[in-house]
């Protein structure tokens, strides 16, 4: 990211400082002056502040610890605070730790000894190696010389993962309250041809895929309205295929309360190169239509969007 990006007082937001900010390090609020509309942005996994003592503990080299991110999401979704909503975005890698996974989604063979009864070691992500702690990045590619301990894994979640959804769900809550709904945009990034890990392996994909967790996290109008802006604009979609919609989506949307979320996976390839991890000249038009299409999400009525 270009400095100008991390400014704090850029025209693109302000950083959020409240007294019960998490921990420096954990995530940041794009927050526009005032919040005009009840959107709210999150990118759980363009973080890229990399620990040096990770790193040392990997067998990979640093780029391909990168291949895991959503690299530039953040940069895609910038029109947020502009347009009078949050964005938030982590600092942490997700090759670190997942914050769109359960709190304790672990693999026991990662760990040195045995794991605690409440943590989750049968889900499907567990299984394919990208728990909360991660074993594997994308690739499907070890990421770890030897084993963790268990303490390490919960000084991770604590001290990033915990705080990150500390403020995401502030984020919610005061958004609920002020407008008395909130559409909840998770924003990803997806590579452009299926990995070893995935459910559609070698296969190309469309430009983008919106996960509402098969129409149970969002309203039908909200996904409806995002498939029919996006497709006006020239991009070809689908939805819940292959991604549903991760924890996040599942944990936060409640349409029944007012709360809808909905999960966006962009193809890298629109805007990026996925071999260096650099960005193209398509990225300045592809923040342009998501800049388009935040700005149509925020002449919806959510209270309407419950009757859909």
């Amino acid at each position: 990211m270009s400095a100008a990006k991390d400014d704090s007082t850029t025209a693109a937001g302000r950083l959020v400082d409240r007294p019960d900010a998490p921990p420096a390090g954990a995530c940041e609020v794009l927050a526009p002056d005032d919040q005009t509309v009840p959107l709210v942005f999150a990118s759980p996994h363009s973080g890229r502040d990399y620990p040096p003592s990770f790193i040392a503990a990997s067998r990979l080299a640093p780029l391909a610890l990168r291949r895991s991110e959503d690299a530039f999401v953040d940069e895609v979704f910038a029109a947020a605070p502009r347009l009078g909503a949050p964005l938030l975005r982590a600092r942490f890698p997700r090759a670190y730790v997942d914050p769109n996974r359960e709190t304790y989604e672990l693999d026991p063979d990662m760990f040195d000894g045995p794991l605690p009864d409440y943590v989750n070691t049968d889900s499907p992500r567990v299984a394919a190696g990208l728990g909360t702690i991660p074993r594997v990045v994308t690739s499907g590619e070890e990421i770890y010389r030897g084993r963790l301990t268990f303490a390490e894994a919960r000084e991770r979640i604590d001290r990033l993962y915990g705080p990150y959804h500390q403020t995401l769900a502030g984020l919610v809550d005061a958004t609920k309250a002020r407008f008395g709904t909130c559409i909840l945009i998770d924003c990803h990034s997806m590579p452009s041809v299926g990995g070893p890990m995935d459910s559609d392996p070698g296969l190309k994909r469309v430009d983008v895929v919106l996960g509402d967790c098969h129409g149970t996290a969002c309203a039908p109008g909200l996904t409806g309205t995002v498939e029919a802006e996006l497709r006006h604009m020239g991009l070809v979609i689908t939805r819940n295929r292959p991604y549903a919609g991760g924890f996040t989506t599942r944990h936060y949307g409640r349409p029944a309360d007012g709360i809808h979320a909905l999960q966006i996976e962009i193809n890298r390839a629109l805007y990026m190169d996925e071999a260096r991890l650099t960005r193209k000249p398509g990225l300045a038009a592809l923040a342009d239509k998501i800049g388009r299409l935040i700005a149509v999400l925020g002449t919806l009525d959510g209270r309407a969007l419950e009757a859909t």
